[in-house]
């Protein structure tokens, strides 16, 4: 299949891998890690629940506080900096490892967010909806599979 389409990451023979995205691809890229950073000020938000769950259930709500007051700070920078490094490079012909690890972990952030939103479940169907929203929570995940694949050295 890979032959079919553009595989918008593929890596290089340089150990790299090459960015083959669309200016507006680009651009939404950019513009919503910033937008997740920011909401990441408030990790209790409903819609953020997803990228700090809970270590431990209900029934231990002493135990969850301490998790969240030792691991929150922490967690908060990591999402952020993932966050970060993909506003930085969208506009990138080619990225590091390193980079692309950063991709990962923020596309799946931009997609926990997004899905938590849109109260999406595994058994939705995802031609189901065609709103904008979907659409593009579908989209990061073409993208994070790319990603992948790519990580995986799979063509």
């Amino acid at each position: 299949m890979g032959s079919l389409f553009r595989r918008p990451i593929r890596p290089t023979r340089s150990g790299g891998y090459a960015l083959n995205l669309s200016t507006d691809e680009r651009a939404v890229l950019r513009s919503l890690a910033p937008q997740l950073r920011a909401a990441l000020t408030d990790p209790d938000l409903p819609g953020l629940r997803r990228l700090f769950p809970p270590a431990y259930g209900e029934a231990d709500a002493d135990k969850q506080e301490e998790y969240a007051r030792l691991m929150q700070d922490d967690l908060v920078e990591r999402h952020g900096a993932a966050l970060e490094v993909l506003e930085r490079t969208a506009g990138a012909n080619g990225l590091t490892a390193d980079e692309l690890d950063a991709w990962a972990r923020a596309l799946n952030h931009l997609r926990l967010a997004i899905g938590t939103r849109l109260d999406v479940t595994e058994h939705d169907d995802p031609g189901a909806t065609d709103d904008v929203e979907h659409q593009l929570y579908h989209y990061l995940g073409y993208l994070q599979e790319c990603v992948v694949e790519a990580l995986s050295g799979e063509d």
